[in-house]
């Protein structure tokens, strides 16, 4: 049982038909919800009226907005600011004490991508060893890039909610040689759509394009399975909810009229 949303240009229009294919399912969820954008980092930022409008409605509704959401799975200010590797350094010794909630998990992806704890009591830096890797043309593998988040040993609990929501990344070169693209697909166990569908979608787009343009590749698609997707009504009105989609509805044909 899967439900597979229409493949999409960009990760506004992605995250705005996945709602609608979500929301028409009975109780508003559906599992194993397969979503694709071709160009990851178009309609992404605070610069698309569609984007900025669905972030002002989740902080209105003291929620996390679109840059905080992303910016837990990569801080693309900090790399802008501080280049590779500084980045690396700048997030864990000052970003890391100040948003650490719990001593063994700090909420933030970025965090085990470029620091997963080994056996032996080392760290490993998922992102660039994968990018290492693309580098090297001994490496001729084109589909051993993997992304580990879920940890059993620090993730399996009492927590009636849960923890991390994202579990797996997995990165693939596709295509011709000569014209190989790096593309990512990406689970999730659970999936709220409102609250952080979009605000995902960016981040990972921006990890992609990330690791494509240090690994000296051609950036692909992202591709996201929730294997559970729910429309969050919990947290909001639904008339409000509604209002949201047709203003962000409204900003995307203002956009296609004036293109």
């Amino acid at each position: 049982m899967y439900l597979a949303v229409a493949p999409q240009p960009d990760c506004l229009s992605a995250w705005r038909e996945a709602v609608r294919a979500v929301d028409a399912a009975p109780g508003h969820e559906a599992h194993n919800v397969i979503v694709d954008v071709a160009d990851p980092t178009a309609r992404a930022s605070m610069a698309d009226p569609a984007v900025a409008a669905m972030s002002d409605f989740l902080a209105r509704k003291g929620k996390k907005p679109i840059e905080t959401v992303s910016n837990t799975i990569f801080p693309a200010a900090l790399e802008r600011r501080y280049g590779t590797p500084g980045f690396f350094e700048v997030f864990r010794d000052r970003v890391l004490p100040k948003v650490r909630l719990k001593k063994r998990w700090s909420g933030y992806y970025f965090e085990r991508m470029m620091s997963l704890p080994t056996h032996d009591g080392r760290t490993i830096n998922q992102i660039w060893d994968i990018i290492d890797r693309l580098r090297d043309p001994k490496v001729t593998a084109l589909n051993k890039f993997e992304l580990s988040v879920f940890d059993p040993a620090r993730d399996v609990d009492g927590s009636p909610r849960g923890g991390h929501c994202m579990s797996f990344a997995s990165l693939k070169l596709t295509g011709p040689r000569g014209s190989r693209r790096l593309s990512m697909i990406v689970m999730y166990r659970n999936h709220f759509y409102v609250e952080k569908l979009l605000g995902n979608l960016i981040g990972l787009g921006r990890l992609l394009e990330y690791i494509a343009r240090e690994g000296k590749v051609a950036m692909g698609s992202l591709t996201i399975v929730s294997t559970h997707a729910e429309i969050d009504m919990d947290n909001w009105d639904r008339n409000e909810l509604k209002a949201m989609l047709a203003a962000c509805d409204q900003a995307s044909a203002q956009l296609a009229a004036a293109a």
